[in-house]
């Protein structure tokens, strides 16, 4: 399909259950660059790379198929906010696209549903759209400039890799975020091990809390070094880390150490909008937001 300014929003299964003012954020925001939002009805979890397709990898398939089918029967490629969902979309279309005795298998699942799937929808990332706008249009529509306001950009690692079927440059030091953060006026810290995963991923958090808690703390360690107001994420998932990550941190050491605000691109830039920011969700944030707005309200 073409790029089109009308998408089928795929949520996830984090977002609407865990942070529906991220939700909210993308709601609001994505209008105002003259990008419009269909509800995909009748959508199912991604599924998870790192869990389901280990395990049973024709089910992960054909689960992702479907979900990419309703899109593609709507008439639009489909659009999510999630590393891990966008991981899972690009990488069965890869599989069904390259492998046409794979697509073959998948539709021969879907006889009988009233499902048509023939791969030629494409998946996208909210921050691979407005990447593709350009930072310089960002800039143009910023009305209140976030100068002053020093932030920890977290990729991901599903947003960046495997390499092959993401539509970034091939290196390891991408700016294209960084670039979209500094066009609301913010500027990028630069901090140790910036490409560290949050530790998240890969059903890690699901099996074994402590490791993911730890891989999470050696990055918050370096990002505290960085004395920044905030950590800039494009993933619900990641998102969910950093925010539980801090109190358990805290619980454990006995001191509040850890209370760096976690925000999602669309909120600051929606702050850079002019938006309110009850209107974007940032007043329900478990770490609080409320030292990065005062200080944007100075």
């Amino acid at each position: 399909m073409t790029e089109a300014q009308k998408y089928s929003f795929f949520l996830g299964c984090v977002m609407p259950n865990r942070f529906p003012n991220l939700e909210k954020s993308i709601r609001v925001v994505m209008p105002m660059l003259g990008i419009e939002l269909e509800d995909l009805e009748g959508a199912s979890c991604c599924p998870a790379p790192g869990v389901v397709r280990s395990f049973d990898e024709p089910t992960w398939l054909a689960l992702a198929a479907r979900n990419l089918a309703l899109a593609e029967m709507a008439g639009n490629d489909i659009l999510t906010g999630c590393n891990g969902c966008y991981g899972t979309f690009k990488e069965a279309l890869s599989e069904v696209q390259d492998h046409p005795d794979r697509l073959k298998e998948v539709q021969k699942v879907f006889d009988g549903m009233d499902i048509t799937f023939n791969a030629e929808v494409e998946a996208k990332h909210i921050i691979e759209v407005i990447s593709n706008m350009g930072a310089d249009r960002i800039r143009e529509l910023v009305t209140h400039p976030l100068n002053g306001i020093r932030i920890a950009v977290h990729y991901g690692c599903h947003l960046l890799k495997p390499s092959k079927n993401r539509p970034w440059k091939k290196t390891q030091n991408h700016t294209f975020l960084d670039e979209l953060v500094e066009a609301t006026g913010a500027e990028s810290i630069r901090y140790k091990d910036k490409s560290l995963c949050c530790g998240a991923g890969g059903g890690v958090r699901g099996s074994n809390v402590a490791i993911s808690v730890d891989i999470a703390k050696e990055k918050l360690d370096n990002i505290l070094s960085a004395e920044v107001d905030c950590i800039l994420n494009v993933c619900s998932f990641c998102h969910l880390q950093y925010e539980l990550a801090q109190p358990q941190l805290n619980k454990e050491l006995g001191e509040k150490r850890y209370q760096i605000p976690v925000i999602y691109y669309t909120q600051l830039l929606g702050l850079a909008l002019g938006l309110d920011s009850g209107e974007l969700g940032l007043d329900r944030h478990l770490v609080s937001t409320q030292p990065l707005l005062d200080k944007i309200s100075r």
